[in-house]
């Protein structure tokens, strides 16, 4: 994919955000998309290949948003950006002039169409041409359950593991801020802290992660293997006010 992109132009900057999701996992490219876009420029390319439906009529789009461009498959994984920045314009990259080649691989776009249509953007080359304009409402998308929120809970659901097994929810830090609360996983209560180091080695946690969403760890293990969580689990947040 870099070779592609420095044949349509060598001068462009190319940063990897990470080579580590799961095979075919959707979710975790979702959030991770999600998570890193902010740090970037506005006017930034995006392009994400996470593509299980490679080869198939699944389209493949490039999308115009507030701070740049996302460009990549239609099956969801751009939604987590687009909840925080909607699309203002979208097109489908129909237009082979501006892929490697018009002979496509059945199992490679990200070299022979993402990345090539990601570096034309990214030299100017307008949304416009790079295909058909299609209807934003008609983006697949991959939301999570709306957040519950009671006098007492907030309910929401696991929406990234990452590499260590901390479950990240889809629960905003903020929420807890300044605030007594524990996570309910089922029948098990884990508490709020503030750091790892406030529960002993192998102990769980609940705390606001790097990411800024409420997560659920271990101190030195795993939470998913331990606590055996997996995407889309529910977590309630019981907030007791001081």
């Amino acid at each position: 994919m870099k070779g592609a992109i420095a044949q349509v132009n060598p001068k462009l900057t190319v940063i990897d955000i990470t080579h580590e999701i799961p095979p075919q996992n959707l979710a975790a490219a979702r959030f991770c998309l999600l998570d890193a876009y902010g740090y970037f420029p506005d006017g930034t390319v995006h392009v994400a290949v996470v593509d299980p439906g490679v080869g198939s009529n699944r389209r493949a789009i490039a999308i115009e948003f507030e701070h740049g461009f996302l460009v990549g498959p239609d099956n969801g994984i751009f939604s987590g950006v687009l909840s925080q920045s909607p699309a203002i314009a979208v097109v489908e990259l129909t237009h082979s002039q501006y892929w490697r080649t018009p002979q496509l691989s059945k199992t490679f776009h990200g070299r022979d169409i993402f990345a090539p249509v990601g570096a034309h953007l990214a030299s100017g080359v307008p949304l416009r041409e790079l295909g058909r304009t299609i209807d934003l409402a008609t983006l697949l998308q991959l939301d999570l359950p709306q957040l519950i929120y009671t006098p007492t809970e907030i309910i929401g659901c696991i929406q990234y593991i990452d590499r260590f097994g901390n479950l990240v929810t889809n629960i905003p830090g903020s929420d807890v801020e300044n605030r007594s609360w524990t996570v309910r996983l089922g029948e098990r209560i884990v508490p709020g802290c503030q750091t790892y180091s406030n529960v002993s080695p192998e102990a769980a946690l609940a705390l606001v992660g790097s990411h800024g969403w409420v997560e659920i760890a271990i101190n030195c293990g795993n939470a998913q293997l331990q606590l055996q969580q997996h995407w889309g689990d529910r977590v309630e947040v019981v907030i007791s006010e001081r």
